[in-house]
């Protein structure tokens, strides 16, 4: 079984979830820019972040098997702070690097009029720069965010096609089917979707266009709960192509619109501009 996890935060977990994510079958993961827990101060903060999603991420999951790629977004709750908004402007020179699949996190938290401009501002970049764009739905009031989402992407230059719908449940998926986008569904613990609830979606709406990912981060999260959806899945009578095709070839079709997905893995250098993922030895 081969698994892409199109939507996890790797910076906040450890090696040992990439050897555990590698035997579950994960081979490939996007990482979202997040945000970081507590305020940032300046926009210079996300400069040293995105950096090290272009570099070590990519180097730590490469000694364990994993292709690693990133989105790159001013994300939705820090667009509310005028501290962070700044960082819009140096946006182009990261959205040219190779390894950025898609613009993103992009889209609303709490609906607030900076994060219409946000949303409007990196929707038109995601369009020159022609790279799909990840868009984080609301985890609040959600069927009206997602109204207000699709609106904001029809009003874009960006087609709908080209755009991943994240977070979704059962009370948007319907919408979010209809609008053309594609359909991304975040699986939990104890919060947003469950596994079960997953191939209740699947057996509703099909497997076509629907991405599923882990969204592990430094919360309560799984990165394993892919495979638990596949394992699902299959006891739910799916076949191995169903998941093969949710799992894997989803993520790959989407991801791939932006010219730039890379999934073969060389020979890992064993160190990263002068450091290992060995802690007190060469």
């Amino acid at each position: 079984m081969r698994i892409f996890d199109p939507h996890i935060h790797m910076t906040s977990r450890t090696t040992d979830d990439y050897e555990a994510m590698y035997a579950a079958g994960v081979r490939a993961v996007v990482e979202p820019a997040f945000w970081l827990g507590q305020p940032r101060t300046s926009p210079a903060s996300f400069f040293d972040y995105f950096d090290a999603l272009l570099g070590w991420e990519p180097f730590r999951a490469a000694q364990y098997g994993i292709a690693h790629h990133c989105t790159i977004a001013l994300n939705p709750k820090e667009a509310n702070d005028p501290r962070c908004t700044p960082v819009l402007a140096a946006l182009p020179r990261y959205l040219e690097k190779d390894s950025v699949v898609a613009v993103g996190e992009i889209g609303y938290d709490s609906m607030t009029p900076a994060e219409d401009t946000a949303l409007a501002a990196q929707l038109q970049l995601a369009a020159e720069h022609g790279l799909p764009a990840l868009v984080h739905t609301p985890h609040r009031d959600k069927l009206a965010g997602l109204h207000r989402t699709v609106d904001a992407i029809r009003e874009s230059a960006l087609p709908t096609e080209r755009v991943l719908l994240d977070h979704l449940n059962e009370a948007t998926v319907k919408h979010a089917a209809d609008s053309g986008c594609w359909l991304g569904f975040s699986i939990y613990p104890d919060t947003k979707m469950d596994e079960d609830r997953m191939v209740t979606v699947l057996k509703t709406y099909g497997t076509e266009k629907v991405l599923v990912n882990s969204a592990a981060d430094w919360g309560k999260s799984d990165p394993l709960k892919t495979r638990k959806v596949a394992d699902a899945m299959l006891a739910a009578g799916f076949t191995e192509d169903d998941v093969d095709l949710v799992l894997w070839r989803n993520p790959v079709a989407f991801y791939g619109l932006s010219g730039r997905l890379q999934l073969a893995i060389a020979e890992p250098d064993p160190l990263h501009e002068g450091n290992s993922i060995l802690r007190g030895g060469e």
